[in-house]
């Protein structure tokens, strides 16, 4: 049997870093006054920038960049591995990289599977999102659409 301890691993931080334990993230850099919840699952290759909460229970897949004061809600998925032959893909290569823009907001329950959401987004809770964001909005659905431009 073989266990690996959950903890804080190989994370470069900024200024003013919060985590609560327990908590697993490694490999990543969290900004200056960045918050992170208990549960929070981040992997390596992410950023987590400035002024950025990550509430409990968020699980953020690896290589995705978070912009700059985003707020994201409990319960929260990325998911990078698209199955786009219908199964785990084991090669990191053929998965996507996600880029949020500054001050998005994600609702607590989303999930995202999309390489993009642009500043200024709103993810309402529960929406799935599928396409990238484009368009300064508030989203809610599954799939999560356009409704009402900001």
């Amino acid at each position: 049997m073989k266990i690996i301890e959950s903890g804080v691993r190989d994370v470069a931080t900024g200024k003013n870093v919060t985590i609560v334990m327990p908590s697993n993230i490694y490999g990543c850099t969290l900004e200056d006054d960045v918050f992170v919840g208990p549960f929070v699952e981040i992997q390596k290759g992410c950023v987590i920038g400035k002024g950025s909460r990550v509430q409990s229970h968020t699980f953020i897949c690896e290589n995705v960049i978070l912009g700059e004061y985003c707020f994201i809600g409990h319960n929260v998925s990325f998911a990078n591995d698209l199955f786009k032959g219908g199964a785990p893909d084991p090669d990191a290569g053929n998965w996507i990289s996600i880029l949020i823009g500054n001050n998005v907001t994600i609702g607590s329950g989303a999930t995202i599977l999309t390489p993009s959401i642009c500043a200024g987004a709103v993810i309402g809770a529960g929406s799935v999102v599928v396409k990238p964001i484009t368009v300064k909005g508030t989203y809610a659905g599954n799939p999560a659409r356009l409704i009402r431009a900001l």
